[in-house]
């Protein structure tokens, strides 16, 4: 019996050293870390990478008025199949915001959803789509950032339940999930280049327009076809060419206007996201609209 009781402990603290491994936070490189450091940063190039990213829609308060300068004081609520996530205050106060961050912090948040004290991030943070972005993107959106106003509202804690209370173990759904690989691999063109970079990194529109499987990550195989909306109502449209049926005109003047080909208008999440999109330069929401035609 002792034996046994010594091979099982031994077997467990085996299992606990490889689990405390596997799931541990992987930051950015050195020579990453080295680059970005020598970077310029430009915070009126990062007011453009804001809005393409679409920070604002997420962070401002629930209810919060559009403004060129938002405050990022979070506190909106998404519901979710595993819990419900409270959007941090990302403003630069340096209490309860970013403001302490440096830019390798903030690259390390952005890239690896890493925090500065080593937790992993959940996921809801769509860094598994910004882990595609520019190091150069990611500096400047730093400085934009840096120049909003503060806010020192207090960052509320997410509702999970257990075992989603843990996150260690996101470690273990980076490693199924977390890849910088191009879902659209061949981009003939500047402008389907430029069109895939603001869907698949920047604006991160697979977050919603692709369905999850069960432990939340995304069904590559079934891309921009849409699916439950995770808060419970509805359902996210499938936006591929066959099924969304609009030109690339079309698609471009919706995210400029909100107005639909049938004279609908962008309504909930989405009407934040077009508000954003329409601060774009008109080239760039051309690229988007030329991306999802050439969808298959």
């Amino acid at each position: 019996m002792r034996r046994l009781a010594l091979a099982v402990a031994v077997l467990a603290g085996g299992a606990a050293v490889t689990f405390w491994w596997l799931t541990r936070p992987e930051p950015l490189d050195a020579a990453t870390l080295e680059a970005l450091a020598a970077l310029e940063a430009d915070p009126a190039r990062g007011e453009a990478v804001f809005w393409a990213s679409g920070c604002a829609a997420c962070h401002v308060e629930p209810e919060a008025e559009d403004a060129d300068r938002p405050v990022l004081s979070g506190g909106q609520r998404f519901e979710t199949a595993f819990g419900a996530f409270i959007a941090p205050n990302i403003s630069p106060d340096t209490d309860h915001g970013i403001g302490g961050w440096t830019r390798a912090e903030f690259a390390n948040a952005m890239l690896r959803g890493i925090s500065p004290s080593g937790q992993h991030y959940y996921p809801a943070f769509p860094y598994s789509a910004y882990i595609r972005a520019k190091l150069q993107d990611v500096a400047d959106l730093h400085a934009f950032i840096e120049t909003l106003p503060e806010s020192n509202m207090p960052n509320a804690a997410h509702d999970l339940g257990f075992p989603f209370t843990l996150r260690r173990g996101l470690g273990l759904w980076k490693r199924l999930y977390l890849t910088d690989d191009w879902v659209m691999e061949e981009v003939p063109t500047p402008e389907l280049e430029r069109g895939r970079y603001l869907v698949e990194a920047l604006s991160h529109c697979a977050e919603c327009h692709t369905p999850r499987d069960r432990l939340g990550g995304l069904n590559t195989a079934a891309w921009m076809e849409g699916g439950p909306n995770p808060s419970g109502r509805g359902r996210i449209p499938d936006i591929t060419p066959d099924e969304l049926g609009w030109s690339a005109e079309e698609i471009a003047l919706y995210l400029d206007s909100g107005f639909t080909p049938h004279f609908d208008v962008a309504g909930g999440t989405m009407a934040a996201v077009v508000r954003a999109m329409a601060r774009l330069e008109a080239e760039d929401r051309a690229a988007i609209a030329a991306y999802l035609r050439a969808l298959d």
